[in-house]
């Protein structure tokens, strides 16, 4: 919880550099329990995203992203190590927003470097957990005593125009897609065409939706149950990497055969 600032006057010129992980509250009994199917999330997406190397700039994404989060979630959940000081988690943080635009990588890195400068400046005088088990920009700016106004006015402007262009560089890659697939007359290439499309339109929602619901929840969900952010903070980060090797696995059909044959105990043969 926070401890408001004018409960004590001696708060007001302390600066708190170290934060508190919250994982998931009021479940700590479970943590162990909840940390095997969140296990089980980051394998299969580390393991399974680097067999698909056309693929690659997805599977850098996805592990990146995966990484990124990785060492705190189980930290909190396997060994209840909470606190985190302030260069590591402004350093995550910024790792965390890179990956999460899909589309250029090196792009996000270089614009979301100013407002992660600008957490290093500030000056944390409100004691309190962060809400997740990984450190996230909006949640750090919500501890700090200093001018956010940058921070908030800047982060918004990046969702804006950064996921505002891939969605117009989507629409216009299938516009063309589209036209392309009209012209084909022979129904089997059509439905190759068809099959790929599908595919990257699920991995496009796999990414957006979590994502989406995130920011819906940390803007106007301020007074969900904090079960609520937990669960959206670890879909968005999780089950965008784990579900583009699954889908991509599905499609392909030697991979898909091998899981059908490790199914059924080996009877297709």
């Amino acid at each position: 919880m926070l401890i408001p600032l004018w409960h004590s006057s001696s708060l007001v010129n302390l600066s708190f550099s170290t934060f508190l992980l919250m994982g998931f509250p009021g479940l700590e009994w479970a943590h162990q329990l909840i940390s095997l199917p969140i296990f089980v999330g980051y394998l299969v997406a580390l393991v399974g995203n680097p067999m698909y190397y056309f693929l690659a700039i997805l599977a850098v994404t996805d592990l990146g992203l995966c990484m990124s989060t990785l060492p705190s979630v189980l930290g909190v959940l396997w060994f209840d190590a909470r606190t985190v000081n302030l260069v590591p988690c402004v350093l995550q943080q910024h790792f965390l927003h890179s990956f999460f635009m899909e589309s250029a990588i090196v792009r996000c890195a270089a614009v979301t470097a100013a407002p992660s400068l600008h957490l290093l400046k500030f000056d944390y005088c409100r004691p309190g957990a962060l809400s997740y088990a990984y450190c996230l920009h909006q949640d750090m700016i919500l501890l700090a005593c200093s001018d956010t106004h940058f921070n908030r006015l800047y982060g918004l402007c990046i969702i804006m125009l950064a996921m505002g262009s891939d969605v117009l560089f989507i629409l216009l890659s299938y516009t063309v897609t589209l036209c392309t697939m009209l012209a084909i007359v022979f129904a089997g290439e059509w439905l190759k065409a068809l099959n790929t499309c599908v595919s990257h339109i699920l991995a496009v929602f796999c990414f957006y939706v979590p994502v989406l619901g995130l920011s819906i929840v940390h803007r106007l969900g301020r007074h969900a149950s904090p079960l609520v952010h937990i669960l959206m903070g670890t879909v968005s980060v999780l089950f965008p990497p784990l579900m583009n090797p699954v889908i991509n696995s599905i499609k392909t059909q030697q991979i898909r055969r091998a899981i059908l044959k490790v199914i059924s105990l080996g009877k297709i043969k």
